[in-house]
C-alpha cells in the first residue's frame, strides 16, 4: 500500500509540474523519464543493497572524522568558555564547523580537482537526458556550492539564457545544499537520508524545472564556457580565502536562526491569541498532511512532520531541522527519512531574494525577471524536495 500511495505521490507532483508548464510541447519527456530511473536506481541501491551501505557508511565515517579535526580548530578558539559536556550550543558545536567545509571546499576547487569532477558529470548528464549542458553543469555544481556561488560560475553564460532557461539555473540553485554545510547537517539529522538526499534533490529540481520552463536549443548553440570559481593564486590564499567565506556562511547561518525563530514565537504568540492556542507550525501541519500520507509518512506523524516541512518552506531548512531534531528517536525510521530528504534543500522563502540578488548582480535585466518569477521558483523546488522525500520513502 505505501508503494502505491509513494506512485500516486510522484504522479500528483509531476502532473503539478505539467500543469504550471509555460510550454509542454516542448518538454522532453525522455530525459525526465530518464532522470526519474536514476533517481529509482539510485534510492534502491544506498539503502537496499550492502555495496551501497558501504559507500553510504564511508561517506558518512569521511565526514565524521572531518568533524572531529574541525572540532579541534573550533576547541582551540572557544575551549575556554565553559561549555557543559552534553552541551548544545549550537553555534560552537555545528556553525563553526562550516569554516572548516569551507576551507575544504575551495582547496578542493583551487586544486581543480572538484571543477573537473563536476565538469565530466555535468557532461555525462546532458549526454544521457539531452538537457543543455549550461543546465546539466550548473545542476551538478549545485551540488557542491553555495546557491550564489553556483550562479556566479555561469554568469558569462547569462546572456545566453532565456526565461526558461535562467528558470532551470535558478531552480537548481534552490533545490541544492551546499557542501561546505553538509557537515553541520550531519550533526543534527541521520547521515544516510541527508547524503542521499544530495543527488535525489540534484534529479527532482532538473526533473520539475524542465517540465515547469522546458528548453530547447539547437546543437550548436549548446555551448557552455564556464569561469573558474576559485580566484586564489596561491594555496595558502584559497585556505584564507575558503575560511573567511565558512565564517561569514556561519554567522549569516547564525543571523537568520536568531531572526527566523525569534520572529516564529512571535508569529505563534499572535496566533495562540487569535485562534485559541494554535500555533503556526500546526496550521502548516494540517495543510501539509494530505501530501504526507501520500508520501508515507505514518498516519500518526503526519501533523508533526507536516509542521517541520512547512516550518523549512516559510523560514529555512536549519530551523526545521531543529525542530526535527530531538523527535528522531521518537518518530519512525520512515517518517525520520522522508523528512529529512525533504528538509535537505534550500528550498524557502528567503532564498528567492538570495537567487534573485545574485541574478542582480549579473545582470540586472534578468535579476528583475527571476524576482518576478519568484514565487513559482519557490513552488517547483518545493515540489522537487517532495518527489525527493517520495522516492526516498519508497524504499523505507
Amino acid at each position: 500500500m505505501g508503494i502505491v500511495l509513494g506512485l500516486i505521490a510522484i504522479a500528483l507532483v509531476l502532473a503539478i509540474a505539467f500543469a504550471m508548464s509555460n510550454n509542454r510541447k516542448d518538454i522532453n519527456f525522455k530525459g525526465i523519464g530518464i532522470m526519474l530511473l536514476a533517481q529509482l536506481v539510485t534510492t534502491w541501491f544506498m539503502f537496499k543493497t550492502p555495496i551501497g551501505e558501504a559507500i553510504i557508511n564511508f561517506i558518512s565515517d569521511v565526514f565524521n572524522k572531518l568533524i572531529e579535526f574541525g572540532m579541534e580548530g573550533v576547541n582551540f578558539v572557544v575551549g575556554g568558555i565553559s561549555i557543559e559536556e552534553n552541551s548544545t550550543v549550537f553555534f560552537f558545536n555545528v556553525l563553526l564547523i562550516i569554516i572548516f567545509f569551507a576551507t575544504l571546499l575551495s582547496v578542493l576547487t583551487y586544486l581543480k580537482i572538484l571543477p573537473l569532477i563536476i565538469k565530466y558529470f555535468g557532461w555525462a548528464l546532458s549526454k544521457i537526458t539531452g538537457l543543455p549542458k549550461v543546465e546539466s553543469f550548473n545542476a551538478v555544481n549545485s551540488m557542491f556550492f553555495g546557491q550564489s556561488e553556483a550562479l556566479l560560475a555561469i554568469k558569462s553564460q547569462f546572456h545566453h539564457l532565456n526565461n526558461n532557461r535562467l528558470y532551470i539555473v535558478s531552480a537548481s540553485a534552490m533545490g541544492s545544499v551546499s557542501a561546505s554545510i553538509i557537515g553541520a547537517y550531519l550533526q543534527m539529522l541521520p547521515a544516510q537520508y541527508v547524503l542521499v538526499a544530495v543527488p535525489l534533490n540534484m534529479f527532482s529540481t532538473l526533473i520539475i524545472a524542465s517540465m515547469i520552463a522546458p528548453v530547447k536549443i539547437d546543437k550548436k548553440d549548446d555551448n557552455v564556457d564556464i569561469q573558474d570559481v576559485s580566484e586564489a593564486k596561491s594555496l595558502f590564499e584559497a585556505m584564507g580565502n575558503g575560511a573567511l567565506d565558512g565564517g561569514r556562511i556561519a554567522l549569516i547561518v547564525a543571523a537568520m536562526l536568531i531572526a527566523f525563530i525569534a520572529a516564529l514565537e512571535l508569529v505563534n504568540w499572535v496566533f495562540a491569541a487569535v485562534f485559541a492556542g494554535i500555533t503556526l507550525q500546526e496550521v502548516l501541519g494540517y495543510v501539509l498532511y494530505p501530501l504526507g500520507f501520500l508520501m508515507g509518512i505514518a498516519p500518526g506523524e503526519l501533523l508533526q512532520a507536516g509542521s517541520i516541512m512547512g516550518t523549512k518552506i516559510i523560514t529555512n531548512e536549519f530551523v526545521a531541522m531543529l525542530e526535527l531534531q530531538p523527535l528522531v528517536g521518537e518518530l519512525s525510521e520512515k517518517t525520520v527519512g522522508i523528512v529529512t530528504v525533504f528538509l535537505t534543500s534550500f528550498a524557502n522563502f528567503s532564498s528567492i531574494g538570495i537567487i534573485a540578488g545574485t541574478v542582480q548582480g549579473i545582470d540586472s535585466e534578468k535579476g528583475a525577471t527571476v524576482s518576478k518569477f519568484g514565487m513559482k521558483l519557490l513552488v517547483g523546488a518545493t515540489l522537487g524536495s517532495a518527489l525527493s522525500a517520495t522516492m526516498a520513502g519508497l524504499f523505507l
